[in-house]
């Protein structure tokens, strides 16, 4: 998980985190407030401002006035679709099945849009699509829907075909799995996020054991789960969630899943009070 927490990978996080209602929408952030809570994860003011910048470019962000009239920043239609999507990957840890199937994305673009292949590919991969052969692309079927979405946003669906569908051969399905996905490469991303974030997890769980009134600071539960949240949310897209029966014994995505949740029930609400206090 290289380039970890960025300045534009932590203010999407925070976003996602603290910036919606459960409506969707959200207050837009004052770039003040931006400044404020990006200072007390290590990111300083120019890095916010810059990033803040690119997002809006992007179309991430939009200008917006707060209900006292300061300037900020809101959510735009597609980021909040995208966070929305997002939500089932980062938050939910269905148990798949094997029978529940899989979904196709076959494609062709002509040469003279070449560009469109490279940002198809990347598109799916970032899904979290393995390559079943050249121009096939292969998920878990629960992640059919979110794929649409993506395709429709980027306007790339008119060069892919979805299915539904069952392995049937020739190769054992587990063996196949194999070939479509890098598993080694996921097992690592997986370890890589329980170096950085389980002894997190310990060293709350042994003060909560230590003290006979225990609460978790705002601060210290912000400058905790932002980062821990901010690794995990890439887990979900380069792990598409395959069944038990098709992953190596001891796979790491279990606990990993495990930790991520012990801490996003521990100290995210407490969080949110940081943020509100800072907003």
């Amino acid at each position: 998980m290289a380039d970890q927490h960025t300045p534009r990978s932590l203010i999407v996080t925070l976003y996602g985190a603290y910036g919606r209602s459960s409506g969707g929408g959200g207050e837009p952030m004052p770039v003040a407030s931006l400044v404020r809570l990006l200072a007390a994860v290590g990111v300083d003011a120019p890095s916010v401002r810059s990033s803040v910048s690119r997002l809006k470019r992007r179309g991430l962000l939009v200008a917006a006035r707060t209900t006292r009239g300061a300037a900020g920043y809101a959510l735009s239609e597609d980021a909040r679709q995208l966070l929305d999507d997002g939500d089932r990957r980062i938050y939910e840890h269905p148990m798949p099945r094997l029978s529940d199937g899989w979904v196709l994305a076959v494609f062709s673009v002509p040469e003279a849009e070449r560009s469109k292949r490279h940002l198809l590919r990347s598109r799916l991969a970032r899904l979290g699509f393995g390559t079943a052969a050249p121009g096939v692309w292969i998920a878990p079927a629960r992640l059919y829907e979110e794929t649409r979405h993506t395709l429709e946003r980027l306007q790339l669906a008119p060069y892919v075909d979805l299915f539904r569908g069952e392995h049937l051969g020739f190769a054992a399905t587990a063996e196949a799995v194999a070939r479509w996905w890098d598993l080694a490469a996921i097992a690592k991303q997986h370890e890589e996020f329980l170096d950085r974030h389980e002894p997190v997890l310990r060293a709350w769980t042994a003060a909560r054991g230590a003290s006979s009134t225990p609460s978790a600071s705002p601060e210290d539960a912000y400058r905790d789960y932002l980062p821990a949240l901010d690794s995990w949310r890439r887990l979900p897209y380069a792990d598409p969630g395959l069944p038990a029966e098709l992953l190596p014994e001891d796979w790491p995505g279990v606990r990993s899943a495990e930790v991520f949740a012990a801490l996003h029930a521990r100290l995210r609400d407490a969080g949110a009070e940081f943020v509100r206090d800072e907003a």
